[in-house]
């Protein structure tokens, strides 16, 4: 049976862990303003709810950061801190612009779970199984985004190429320290 290289393996788990962490703190930052600033219970629900998956998808790749004794990011702190600000940002920009930070983050998402699957050997099945579960949960929020406004419409295209390209960023950055 072939095996999925370690380094492969470390810079999977690594960068989810990272992204799954990040997700959370984004939505910490949409559920602060909606809390303080802003009143939009439908949205405040939406967000909850994604954020309680976002918390299972964590703690599954934070139980295999420790089970496979794989060092985390070193970044953590900036990501949280840089999240919060994005999610709390995004919700004082609007509605739309709230959703559209959800959509273009888990359009990123997609296509990286999706590399991800596809680096994977038959070694690696449930890892695997897990990320393409956690990759249908992204689409679906992404769904959910769109359905509660998102648009790339005038100006929120390039809010959405802001978000995608620090997205991608991260998931550079974090794979590899």
């Amino acid at each position: 049976m072939k095996k999925t290289d370690k380094k492969i393996l470390e810079e999977i788990i690594r960068v989810d862990h990272a992204g799954e962490r990040g997700a959370i703190k984004i939505y910490e930052g949409q559920l602060l303003a909606l809390n303080t600033i802003k009143n939009d219970p439908n949205l405040l629900e939406q967000v909850t709810k994604m954020k309680s998956q976002e918390q299972n998808h964590y703690n599954f790749f934070d139980k295999e950061i420790q089970k496979r004794n794989i060092k985390p990011t070193k970044l953590l702190p900036l990501w949280d801190l840089l999240g919060v600000g994005l999610g709390f940002g995004s919700v004082l920009l609007g509605k739309k612009a709230t959703m559209l930070c959800t959509a273009s983050v888990e359009e990123v998402i997609d296509k990286h779970y999706s590399n991800q699957i596809d680096k994977l050997e038959p070694d690696e099945t449930n890892l695997k199984d897990k990320i393409s579960e956690f990759r249908d949960d992204e689409l679906h929020h992404k769904n959910i985004a769109y359905e509660l406004g998102a648009t790339k419409n005038g100006l929120y295209s390039i809010f959405d190429k802001i978000i995608k390209t620090g997205s991608r960023i991260a998931i550079n950055i974090s794979e590899k320290i």
